[in-house]
């Protein structure tokens, strides 16, 4: 089964995640299919808190990949804040 997560980068206490495409048997840091893109939730003045291709997503979601719960906040978020910049 494959499966829309996160995974963790940055040094201590500086969190950085890229939202990856793995199988659910790779480990969190581990081997992943495709990165969709990153969330930075300490993101500061003009830095991008979030990019998604979320054309990409919305591929893998219709192959059947199942988003982690916070994957999905995240591409939800992603496709509000496109309909507004429109």
């Amino acid at each position: 089964m494959v499966t829309i997560r996160l995974s963790r980068g940055g040094s201590k206490k500086n969190p950085f995640y890229q939202i990856v495409v793995a199988d659910i048997r790779a480990k969190r840091d581990g081997r992943y299919i495709e990165r969709l893109g990153f969330y930075n939730p300490l993101a500061k003045g003009g830095e991008v808190p979030l990019r998604i291709n979320r054309e990409r997503a919305e591929y893998w979601l219709g192959q059947g990949a199942q988003p982690t719960d916070r994957a999905r906040q995240l591409i939800k978020q992603a496709t509000r804040e496109a309909a507004a910049a429109v």
